[in-house]
C-alpha cells in the first residue's frame, strides 16, 4: 500500500521535526520546566499545531462564505462591490504572511509578533459581531430603538474588522502554524507531491466543513451567529497558541531574505542602465555580483537567478487565480439568485462551495496512484507541468460552463426567495444546474496548486526554497486583487451590464465568457513554455536550480535544521482554493 506507506512517513516525519527543531526558550523558562515524556511531547505539539491550523482555517473561511450575503443584506452594497470586497480580503490574507513572517524575521521577532497578531486576531473577529448584531431589533419600547449604528461607521467598522482579522490570519500562518513546510528537505519530488497533495486535501476537508456549517447557521438558524463562530474559532486558536507557545515560537536562522532577493534584482537593472547595455557574457543578474561592481556575493545572485526562472510559471498562475476567484464571487452571486429549495429542505448558498470540493477529495488518492507511476523511473525525472495544463483548461472550461449556466438560469421563471430576511426574486432553475462548473474548478484546484508548490519548492537550491514559497504566495495574493480589479473595469466598461445587481437584468455571461477566452489564452501560453520545467530528474535541474561554490560547500557542511528553518515563514498555499 504505497499511499498508506507515504502518509505514514509524512506522519513520522512531521512530529521528529516536532521534536528536533531548535527552539529558543521563552524568558522566564528554564530548558526542563514543564518538561513531559519524549513520545508525549511530541504528541502534545502534534496535536496543538493541528488545532491552531484547524482554528484559523474555520475563522478564515466563516467570514469569507458569507460576505457576500452580508454585504448586500446588511451594508447595501451592490452585487460587485461585495464580490470585490470578498477577493481583497482573500488577497490580503495572502499576501499578509509574507510581510508579516519578513517583520518576525528582521524587526519584531517572532514572539512579539505573534502576540500582536493575535491581539489583531481577536480583535478583528470580536468586532465582526458587533458590525453584524440587530441593533434595530433592540426596542426600549415599540416607539423608541435602545442603540442605533449608522450604515457608513457600521462600514467603516466592518473594513476594519476584516483588516485586523486578515493580519491576525497572515501572522499565525506565517509564524504558528506553516504545515506544509515540516521535514521537507530530504525528501525527492515524489513524495514532495504527495506531501503537498495531502495538506491540500486536509485544508479542503475542513473548509467543507465550515462552508456547510457556519453558512447554514447564519441563513438558517440566526443570521447573526455567522459571524459569532469566527470570534469563537479565534479565541481557541489563541488558547492554543498560548499553550505551547515555549515549542511554537522561536527564531529560525536563515540566509536569504525577500529583501535580498529584491536587492539583487534592482541593483543589476541599476547597473545595467548606468553602463546602457547588457552583460554580454551572461546573465544580466551578473551585475550585482561583487566581482562585476555590485554589491551582492556569487551565491546570493546564483540563487535570485534560479528564482527568477520561475516567475514564468507564476505569472501564469494570476489569471487562473482569477477564475479561482469566481466561486466566492461569481458562482457565489448565481447561486444565491437561483432556487435553493431542495426536497422540502432549504439549502445555504455557501453549501454549493462543498461541490467544488469533493472533486478534489476524490482525485487525491487517484493522483497518488498516477504519480506512484509517473515517478517510478530512477533513470528519468518526470515533471506535473501537465497536471498544470489540464487544471488550467479546466478553469477555463469552468468559467465558460458558468456562461452557458447563466443563459440557462435566466430562461426560469422568477419566484421569491427569502435570505436573511430579504425577499428576493430569484429564478426558478434548481441551483444544482449550476454543478458542472463548481466541479471543474474543484478539479482545477487538485491538479493546479500541488503541482505549483512542488515546482516552486524543488527547482530552486535549498536555501532559495521559503524565498520561493514567498513570491507563489506574492503572485497568488496579486491574482485576487486582480480578479477585483477584474469586476470593477468590467462594471465600470459596461455601465453594470456585464456584473449587474439584478442578475436577471443584466448580461453576467458574457463577464465569464470574456473571462473564460482570456484564461484559455493563458493555458495555450503555459504549455507553449510548460517544456522549462519537464525534468525534475536531479542531474537535470542541477543547471536550473543553480550550481556554484557556496552552495557546495553547503552541501557538505549543511545541517537539516538551518535550512528547516528557512521555511517556518513560509505561506505554501494560498486560501483562495479553500473558498
Amino acid at each position: 500500500m504505497p499511499a498508506a506507506e507515504r502518509r505514514d512517513s509524512l506522519e513520522k516525519g512531521f512530529l521528529n521535526h516536532m521534536a528536533g527543531r531548535e527552539t529558543q526558550p521563552l524568558p522566564g523558562r528554564g530548558p526542563h520546566a514543564g518538561e513531559l515524556p519524549g513520545a508525549e511531547k511530541k504528541l502534545h505539539e502534534a496535536v496543538c499545531v493541528l488545532l491552531v491550523e484547524l482554528c484559523e482555517r474555520f475563522t478564515f473561511f466563516g467570514i469569507v462564505c458569507n460576505m457576500i450575503l452580508f454585504c448586500t443584506a446588511r451594508l447595501d452594497y451592490r452585487a460587485y462591490q461585495a464580490a470585490m470586497l470578498n477577493m481583497c480580503f482573500v488577497g490580503t490574507s495572502t499576501l499578509s504572511p509574507v510581510l508579516l513572517g519578513w517583520l518576525a524575521q528582521h524587526l519584531l521577532g517572532r514572539v512579539r509578533l505573534v502576540c500582536i497578531c493575535l491581539f489583531l486576531h481577536f480583535l478583528g473577529t470580536a468586532l465582526l459581531p458587533v458590525v453584524s448584531f440587530p441593533f434595530e431589533d433592540v426596542h426600549i419600547d415599540r416607539r423608541h430603538v435602545l442603540l442605533t449604528l449608522p450604515k457608513r461607521e457600521q462600514k467603516i467598522l466592518f473594513y476594519f474588522a476584516l483588516l485586523t482579522a486578515s493580519l491576525g490570519i497572515g501572522g499565525i500562518r506565517a509564524i504558528v502554524c506553516p504545515l506544509s513546510a515540516y521535514s521537507l528537505e530530504g525528501c525527492a519530488p515524489k513524495e514532495l507531491l504527495s506531501f503537498f497533495n495531502w495538506f491540500h486535501w486536509l485544508v479542503n476537508l475542513n473548509s467543507a466543513v465550515v462552508f456547510v456549517s457556519i453558512s447554514y447557521i447564519q441563513q438558517s438558524v440566526a443570521r447573526n451567529l455567522g459571524f459569532l463562530i469566527p470570534f469563537v474559532s479565534g479565541l481557541m486558536a489563541m488558547i492554543t497558541v498560548h499553550m505551547v507557545r515555549g515549542e511554537m515560537i522561536y527564531k529560525p536562522k536563515t540566509d536569504s531574505s525577500l529583501l535580498t532577493t529584491f536587492g539583487v534584482i534592482f541593483s543589476a537593472l541599476r547597473t545595467s542602465c548606468a553602463r546602457h547595455r547588457y552583460f554580454s557574457t551572461g546573465c544580466w543578474l551578473d551585475l550585482a555580483k561583487e566581482n562585476h561592481g555590485g554589491h551582492y556575493s556569487e551565491s546570493q545572485v546564483e540563487g535570485t537567478k534560479s528564482l527568477t526562472r520561475l516567475f514564468p510559471l507564476f505569472t501564469f498562475q494570476i489569471l487562473y487565480r482569477m477564475c479561482m476567484m469566481q466561486i466566492p464571487s461569481g458562482y457565489y452571486l448565481q447561486t444565491m439568485n437561483s432556487n435553493l429549495h431542495f426536497s422540502g429542505f432549504f439549502l445555504p448558498v455557501a453549501a454549493m462551495n462543498v461541490i467544488s470540493i469533493v472533486p478534489l477529495l476524490i482525485l487525491v488518492p487517484i493522483l497518488e496512484c498516477i504519480n506512484s507511476w509517473l515517478f517510478s523511473s530512477k533513470d528519468t525525472g518526470h515533471s506535473p507541468t501537465i497536471y498544470i495544463v489540464v487544471g488550467h483548461f479546466c478553469a477555463a472550461l469552468s468559467v465558460m460552463v458558468a456562461g452557458f449556466s447563466e443563459i440557462h438560469r435566466k430562461r426560469f421563471p422568477q419566484v421569491e426567495q427569502t435570505l436573511s430576511k430579504e425577499v428576493l426574486l430569484v429564478s426558478s432553475m434548481p441551483c444544482f444546474h449550476l454543478a458542472p462548473q463548481y466541479i471543474l474548478l474543484g478539479v482545477a484546484e487538485a491538479l493546479v496548486t500541488p503541482s505549483c508548490s512542488l515546482l516552486s519548492f524543488w527547482l530552486v537550491p535549498e536555501r532559495m526554497r521559503g524565498i520561493s514559497m514567498h513570491f507563489l504566495a506574492l503572485f497568488n495574493g496579486a491574482g485576487c486583487f486582480m480578479g477585483a480589479l477584474f469586476v470593477q473595469t468590467a462594471h465600470a466598461g459596461t455601465q453594470g451590464s456585464w456584473f449587474p445587481h439584478l442578475l436577471h437584468e443584466g448580461k453576467l455571461e458574457r463577464f465569464f465568457f470574456f473571462l473564460a477566452s482570456l484564461m484559455m489564452v493563458n493555458t495555450l501560453g503555459f504549455w507553449s513554455i510548460a517544456h522549462r520545467y519537464n525534468n525534475l530528474h536531479g542531474d537535470c535541474t542541477n543547471e536550473f536550480r543553480g550550481s556554484f561554490p557556496g552552495e557546495k560547500l553547503l552541501k557538505h557542511e549543511k545541517t537539516i535544521k538551518d535550512y528547516n528553518a528557512v521555511l517556518e515563514s513560509s505561506p505554501i498555499l494560498s486560501p483562495v482554493e479553500k473558498t
